[in-house]
This record gives structure tokens, C-alpha cells and sequence, in this order.
């Protein structure tokens, strides 16, 4: 009776005011479909989003190639989209929202490999680089993934 009732908005509002206030990170510039989850406008405020990054440090070792990264605010803080390539054969369009050194970012070139991390169990496209594993590891991952792409040769 008084007062004003709040209007809660949902996850498509959500989505409609990012696609508004940054086209460039809309789904349809990222290059995913209508199942991907969207970029959140700040993943420090977002209890999920702190939920899915911790998983996403412990996840499945895989490879990305560098697509496009957008630029989302000068910390610099980065929306990274890859082609993965898992151990076990699937790919997928991955995105990453990483905060990167200046120099970290002047490195980016797309085309690039790089070891991502991604949780099996939900698929959800989002993906984390991995800072923290063994290059021999990345080798040992990298010559698994060419191996099986190579076609029989006759």
C-alpha cells in the first residue's frame, strides 16, 4: 500500500541492457548461441560468477585458439573468446572474463594457443586461462589433440 514495489528484473533483461550498453559483447559479436549464459557486467558482484571462477581454476586442462577479445574496462579486464579443443575430442566456443597485465594484453594475438581450463560437468562455455600449469603438460596435451586429428594417410 505504500511505497513503490521494486520490478525484479530477470536474466533477459539482464541480457537486452548488456546487449544496449555494450553491443560489442552482445552474443551475437561474441559468436555463441542462445544457450550461452551472457557476460556478466561485474563478476565481482555476482556470488555465481565468484562460484564458477573458483570451479573453473580446478577444471579440465584444454587448448583454446585465441579468437577476438573485447576490451571490457582499463583494470585492463578482458572478454576472451577461444576455440577449445578438449583431451577427449569435443570443441566448443569458450569465453574467458580474465584480468590481464597491460603487457599480458599487448601479447594477445589472435590465432593464438593458449591453456584453458573448463568444467566438464556443465558446459556451460565459459572457460579460464590456465596460468598455472606445466608447459610440459601443455605439450603433452597439444601432441594428444594432434594425434587424433590426423587422418589416416593412404
Amino acid at each position: 500500500m505504500f511505497g513503490r514495489k521494486k520490478k525484479r528484473t530477470g536474466l533477459n533483461d539482464l541480457d537486452d541492457l548488456m546487449a544496449r550498453l555494450r553491443p560489442d559483447l552482445s552474443r551475437e559479436s561474441l559468436g555463441v548461441g542462445p544457450g550461452f549464459p551472457g557476460v556478466a557486467p561485474n563478476p565481482l558482484l555476482s556470488g555465481d560468477a565468484r562460484k564458477r571462477d573458483a570451479e573453473l581454476r580446478t577444471g579440465e586442462l584444454a587448448l583454446g585458439v585465441l579468437v577476438d577479445w573485447r576490451e571490457v574496462n582499463s583494470n585492463p579486464r578482458v572478454v576472451l573468446m577461444f576455440d577449445v579443443e578438449t583431451a577427449d575430442g569435443s570443441s566448443f566456443r569458450g569465453i574467458a572474463d580474465e584480468d590481464l597485465t597491460i603487457t599480458e594484453l599487448t601479447r594477445l594475438a589472435p590465432g593464438q594457443t593458449l591453456p584453458v581450463r573448463y568444467r566438464p560437468a556443465v558446459m556451460d562455455h565459459y572457460v579460464a586461462l590456465a596460468r598455472d600449469v606445466d608447459p610440459a603438460r601443455v605439450r603433452q596435451l597439444s601432441d594428444e589433440i594432434a594425434s587424433r586429428e590426423k587422418p589416416s594417410g593412404r
